[in-house]
């Protein structure tokens, strides 16, 4: 099941897309689903990001190929954690603001999310998949050069517009094995498969809910394969993971 957040001209819903259509649902989608009998074709509304989420927790250096080519010698035996604020968050086809005041390297970075059904702590790996909802594409947009500058993350992470995510979320698919890939203009930059994560989704989602609660709606951003790179103004940029979709945006100068 696909579980969009669209508007229109009179409403803003969540629904779940089927084909070129989108039924909405009242309500939120966390639970059983009652539908309002409206459904509209897709083409006729415009996706959202697909959940708002109250935190985004995102993981770092959690594939072995993009480690090296960040320069380190070998991966942290523990996930590294990190946070984005939910003012972060942006839908498909909305524009990543580049701060040019700020910033001289934007970097794209993309990565399979995952979006909590309910609100749980300490949860084993085991049963990380009973507080899951789904998955959906992320961009973890990346201000290089403050990265690196700062030694923490929190700024040059958390610009506004720097967390794609969309365009929908997908409820029935296993996330141990999809390949994901992250274009720019039409030509591939990364090109992995989540089988390569070395912290796999369920030891995530244990590794994380040992330090905070997790509430319905959170999202926990994966980490990204090896290719990352900087982006330009003008560019387009696009995440693509197996039996999820795809996410599109486009950078423009900051205000």
């Amino acid at each position: 099941m696909r579980i969009a957040r669209f508007a229109t001209d009179e409403v803003m819903s969540f629904g779940v897309v089927e084909e070129n259509t989108v039924a909405a649902i009242a309500a939120h989608p966390f639970g059983d689903l009652t539908f309002t009998g409206v459904r509209l074709p897709l083409a006729d509304v415009r996706l959202l990001a697909p959940i708002l989420p109250s935190k985004v927790i995102a993981i770092g250096k959690n594939y072995a190929d993009h480690v090296r080519e960040m320069g380190h010698a070998a991966p942290p035996a523990e996930p590294v954690v990190f946070a984005k604020p939910s003012t972060a968050v942006i839908g498909p086809g909305e524009a990543v603001a580049y701060p040019q005041k700020l910033s001289e390297r934007v970097d794209y970075e993309g990565e399979l999310a995952v979006v909590i059904g309910r609100m749980c702590r300490e949860v084993p790996a085991s049963r990380a998949a009973d507080v899951i909802l789904g998955y959906t594409c992320a961009n973890d947009v990346t201000a290089r050069d403050l990265q690196a500058k700062d030694g923490q993350w929190t700024r040059a992470k958390g610009f506004d517009t720097f967390c794609p995510l969309g365009p929908w979320i997908e409820t029935e698919v296993d996330p141990a094995d999809l390949a994901i890939t992250t274009s720019v203009n039409g030509e591939v930059k990364q090109d992995a498969r989540t089988s390569l994560l070395l912290h796999d989704v369920p030891a995530l989602v244990e590794y994380v809910s040992q330090v905070m609660t997790l509430l319905p709606g959170d999202v926990i951003l994966t980490g990204t394969p090896a290719g990352v790179g900087p982006l330009e103004i003008g560019d387009e940029v696009t995440v693509t993971i197996e039996n999820v979709g795809s996410l599109t945006n486009r950078v423009i100068a900051r205000d």
